[in-house]
């Protein structure tokens, strides 16, 4: 299933995870103790002049890092970006938790990408791009375009991670567990809405947003099974047989006009099929994002389909939908 597209992004990650190792603070009873973070999630401080922010070296930034997010009903950017000019850098913007700093001119005739934690503040991710002028620092920045959005994509999946761990439900891992053999971390504030034999609905309700993680299995019988079309199938036979709608003879299925995206990957020793898209009801008006990760268990000899979903009608998504993913990722197998 693997494309070449998803090989580089597990090999951007790989540089990630070995530029974050090398990159922490070393502990010891001389370790200094940082501030939190300030900012909102998804948000990113860019550092450099105005006029380097204006021209190619900010057009590169916001072409990777301010791209649409993919498979939301409104256009949203993957990250929201500031410009802060480099003198009026000050402790204010030093917490903040998301960092791009551009140094460019005849100071930095090598051109390299640095890549640091926890500088000002923690749990912060601070990138350095450093080059003798701005055609070089633009060339730079869209050489490393995947191992950039791999770093703050994994800065940002650690929080909500992070967070989950420290507030997590165990009475909901408890009974995850026990139906599929490991389980996500689900934090205070996800109740179990409905349960079956094959299939939990987890979610997390306010008077406007619904953010739910759809948990179902069922026998694999071949590879054919982890493919796009297989998936989509059975995705759209579990929603409208367990997610009912507002309006008679109405259900949850896979929007018709919008092909989900699909592709393998691989997240420390998971290996899962992605599949990214929109949903809607059916004879209703309801929609959103959602993302799942589908894998089989070696054990049991099923499939497993993690499924997180956003309905937020009146909100932006991005976050609420990166919250939910960032869930999945926090999957793992009882020991």
């Amino acid at each position: 299933m693997k494309t070449k597209k998803t090989i580089g992004l597990i090999g951007a990650i790989a540089i990630l995870l070995t530029l974050s190792a090398a990159c922490k603070n070393n502990g010891g009873s001389g370790e200094k103790i940082l501030p939190s973070i300030s900012g909102k999630a998804g948000e990113i401080a860019v550092v450099c002049s105005r006029g380097d922010w204006e021209a190619e070296p900010g057009n590169a930034i916001r072409e990777i890092m301010a791209q649409d997010c993919p498979y939301l009903p409104q256009v949203e950017p993957l990250y929201t970006l500031f410009n802060v000019p480099t003198q009026s850098f000050s402790k204010i913007f030093e917490v903040h938790r998301n960092i791009i700093w551009l140094n460019i001119g005849e100071n930095y005739p090598e051109a390299k990408m640095v890549l640091n934690n926890d500088v000002w503040a923690a749990p912060q991710t601070v990138v350095r791009f450093e080059a003798k002028d701005p055609g070089a620092a633009a060339t730079l920045i869209r050489a490393n375009a995947e191992t950039l959005l791999a770093i703050f994509e994994q800065a940002e999946r650690n929080r909500i991670i992070d967070s989950s761990r420290e507030f997590e439900d165990l009475s909901i891992r408890k009974q995850v567990s026990q139906f599929i053999g490991g389980s996500p971390c689900f934090p205070t504030g996800y109740s179990i809405k409905k349960i079956t034999s094959d299939f939990m609905w987890i979610s997390n309700e306010t008077t406007f947003t619904n953010q739910s993680i759809l948990i179902y299995k069922y026998p694999y019988t071949s590879p054919q099974d982890l493919s796009a079309k297989a998936l989509a199938e059975k995705r759209n036979e579990v929603t409208q047989e367990n997610i009912p709608c507002t309006r008679e003879n109405s259900y949850v299925i896979i929007n018709p006009m919008i092909e989900p995206g699909y592709k393998s990957m691989k997240y420390k020793s998971l290996e899962f099929a992605e599949m990214r898209g929109l949903w809607e009801a059916y004879n209703d008006f309801m929609g959103g994002p959602y993302v799942s990760h589908s894998f089989v268990n070696p054990k049991t000899n099923e499939i497993i389909v993690l499924d997180a979903f956003v309905y937020a009608p009146k909100y932006p998504k991005r976050n609420y939908l990166r919250q939910v993913e960032s869930i999945l990722y926090s999957f793992e197998w009882d020991e």
